[in-house]
């Protein structure tokens, strides 16, 4: 345990003390958010990311020694355990290098060296390879033919000796590795067309690509891989095959009895053996790479997100936009409560659009409507446009935005959605989504599979659990950072806050029908199935707007509320300034005391106390409230408008290896290539998230390809 403590401590350049504390709490069942938010005297506050990146190194590193251990006693059981074995079994650093180590001694499934075995020609492989004074093999070979066994012939007898010699040598554990060492600093992804004469396609810059593997970047082997799939590409990893034998050689050869026929035991093992294996490693250990950076690029992309500025407390418009089903409308009061639905048909010729435009006024006028959302799919653009005529002809006062509609047809058709609107058709719930989605994006959003959310690239490529648990973390994450009402969230919102489960988060929400709101937060303890531990996790994430005591409206968690009385009362406060909102001087007065002081006096540590006073200062803040508002347009731009050097505001949508795609106000988003980013950067999101407001530049417009070059630098 000491050891895998120093290496954690070691990898993630914190204190052992930090590491071992956060390990700890794991074990006991924390999760990630509660350990973030309200042990941070016992990690150093390290943020939710790395404490992430801490659990899921555990998990591998515990997963690693289970493996050594298993390794060690399979090889013990065949008494070939060495102590330099051994020694090797606890230096390996990774399940590469442990299952390399194991490869001799694994059971295989039949192979020419296993044939030579069974015909008895070990002992004559051995006096090939042995280190010593030279033997005339093909003498001793004379003693191993054996026409009962199968071996008719002295040369039968050799080839049977330099398979199994071929498979040893591939066996050997130090040269799979340097051979993999050389394969990452010398070899090269190459892929071609799979057609003499291909056609185009988006595979077209791969149709003669080379690269070395040292530089290849992830969409690259991503796209590769997926153009492979579909037969459209030949792909390999070259190595020059004469560095690659000098390295087989030299580790092989040398003092042997027999080297000029161990040199062709090395070649053979080589091109037989070490070759395809170490191919088919490297693409695993690219594609691997590729895929760890593509969910990192979905995490990022999906955080920003979900933490979209919400719209609060407007009566919203939803338009589901479409040509054969027409284009389905929703209309939600500033709760998100359905007023009204119909469905117009705005793209079925000059009549409809008209009537569509005279329907879609009659519910503006009637309920209020304020803002529109638009979803960003089939038939968006005409819709946009009829829109936009709607507000000019009613004078203004109101205003729309682009939403992206990305799995809102997956959630329209689920289960969730059903119980939640049995009175709807499936159509008509996805209008009702894409409204709430501009009303508030996080409380939405998360009644969605993230990987549907539609961020980043090739997710349907990717390792579906491990993105899965990656995106689940990422909306744990923003879901207990933003805060959740007891009182108004729906299961699938509650489920997501640290410490409940689906079935306590059902629980929780029967129980309030049962007995009315919440009244203080000591009353979740009344929750079936929602015990101590469970309330502990979660006490903290939940808000109870109804509580006579305002401590439970903000993020103070219970096991704190004596140390928040501490500290206002040596600040000169009570809870009534709390109330009426007059603390704007707690920080300045604490920080006079010294927060090192306050914290000793109120029994909490200073981080813990700095997050007590942010948030006795801004009761039941929204953090999103912070961010800059998204951009709602009242008027449309075509494609035909844009000119090169023409300056416009507009809101990241994607973020991915080779650039941002950005909202601008026409139908397609553009792309700023990363090359056209302000500064030179690793990977976009050093400076850039989804959502971020941002100043381009048209570079370039192809109206038949519907493409946009934008920059980010001043023309």
């Amino acid at each position: 345990m000491n050891d895998l403590i120093q290496t954690l401590a070691r990898e993630l350049d914190t204190s052992p003390e930090y590491v071992e504390n956060v390990v700890r709490l794991i074990d006991e069942g924390a999760t990630i958010p509660f350990i973030a938010r309200y042990r941070k005297e016992l990690h150093g506050s390290m943020d939710d990311q790395l404490l992430r990146r801490l659990a899921d190194r555990l998990q591998y590193l515990r997963g690693l020694a289970a493996r050594k251990e298993e390794v060690r006693a399979a090889i013990e059981g065949q008494g070939k355990l060495t102590e330099a074995l051994a020694a090797a079994l606890d230096a390996a650093a990774t399940l590469a290098e442990v299952e390399d180590l194991y490869r001799p001694y694994k059971q295989k499934r039949r192979t020419r060296a296993s044939m030579a075995r069974e015909r008895g020609l070990e002992p004559l492989a051995a006096l090939a390879g042995a280190r010593g004074p030279a033997v005339d093999l093909e003498r001793a070979a004379r003693d191993y033919v054996d026409p009962e066994k199968g071996v008719e012939t002295v040369e039968a007898a050799l080839q049977g000796a330099s398979d199994i010699l071929a498979e040893e040598i591939s066996d050997r554990a130090d040269l799979r590795k340097e051979l993999r060492q050389l394969y990452l600093r010398l070899g090269v992804l190459t892929s071609k067309a799979a057609e003499k004469e291909p056609e185009d396609s988006v595979y077209r810059l791969y149709y003669d690509f080379k690269c070395p593997v040292s530089r290849v970047q992830g969409y690259q082997t991503l796209a590769i891989n997926r153009g492979e799939r579909e037969k459209l590409l030949k792909v390999s990893v070259e190595l020059d095959p004469e560095t690659a034998q000098v390295a087989v050689r030299r580790m092989s050869v040398p003092g042997a009895a027999a080297m000029e026929f161990v040199r062709g035991a090395a070649d053979d093992a080589w091109e037989r053996l070490l070759q395809p294996s170490l191919e088919r490693e490297l693409r695993a250990y690219l594609t691997e790479q590729a895929d760890e950076g593509a969910i990192r690029t979905f995490a990022l992309n999906l955080k920003p997100l979900l933490m979209q500025p919400p719209v609060k407390g407007r009566v919203t418009m939803g338009l589901d936009p479409g040509y054969r089903m027409g284009c389905k409308v929703a209309v939600v009061d500033g709760t998100g409560k359905v007023l009204d639905t119909a469905v117009v048909y705005p793209t079925h010729g000059p009549r409809q659009r008209e009537e569509a435009i005279t329907r879609l006024s009659q519910l503006v006028r009637k309920h209020g409507v304020e803002h529109i959302a638009i979803g960003n799919g089939t038939a968006s653009r005409e819709t946009e446009q009829a829109a936009v005529e709607l507000i000019h002809r009613l004078g203004g006062g109101l205003s729309y935005m682009i939403v992206s509609e990305a799995g809102a047809s997956v959630y329209s058709a689920s289960k969730l959605a059903a119980e939640e609107f049995p009175e709807y058709d499936v159509n008509l719930r996805s209008a009702v989504s894409i409204a709430r989605r501009l009303q508030d994006p996080l409380a939405e959003l998360v009644e969605i599979d993230p990987k549907a959310i539609g961020v980043g690239q090739y997710q349907h490529d990717m390792p579906q659990a491990r993105l899965g648990e990656a995106l689940d973390g990422v909306v744990e994450d923003c879901v207990n950072a933003v805060g959740v009402d007891a009182n108004t969230a729906s299961p699938s919102l509650l489920q997501r806050v640290s410490g409940l489960t689906a079935a306590t988060a059902r629980n929780l929400v029967k129980y309030r029908e049962e007995h009315g709101a919440f009244t203080a937060r000591k009353q979740l303890l009344k929750v079936p199935k929602l015990g101590p531990k469970a309330y502990e996790q979660c006490a903290g994430f939940l808000r109870v707007p109804e509580s006579t005591s305002i401590l439970d409206h903000t993020g103070v968690h219970p096991e704190s509320y004596g140390a928040a009385e501490k500290l206002l009362a040596a600040c000169g406060y009570t809870r009534t300034d709390v109330e009426a909102g007059g603390l704007e001087e707690l920080k300045t007065r604490a920080e006079a005391i010294g927060l090192d002081r306050l914290a000793e006096t109120c029994g909490a540590g200073a981080p813990t106390l700095a997050d007590i006073i942010r948030e006795l200062m801004k009761p039941g803040r929204d953090p999103r409230d912070e961010l800059p508002a998204p951009i709602l347009r009242t008027d449309v731009m075509e494609l035909k408008d844009l000119k090169p050097g023409m300056e416009l505001q507009g809101t990241v949508r994607n973020v991915i290896d080779f650039g941002v795609f950005v909202d601008i106000g026409v139908h397609q988003d553009g792309l700023v290539h990363i090359s056209r980013l302000p500064r030179r950067v690793k990977h976009p999101s050093e400076l850039l998230a989804v959502g971020d407001v941002i100043t381009v530049w048209v570079v370039d417009v192809e109206e038949k390809r519907g493409r946009i070059g934008l920059t980010m630098c001043r023309p």
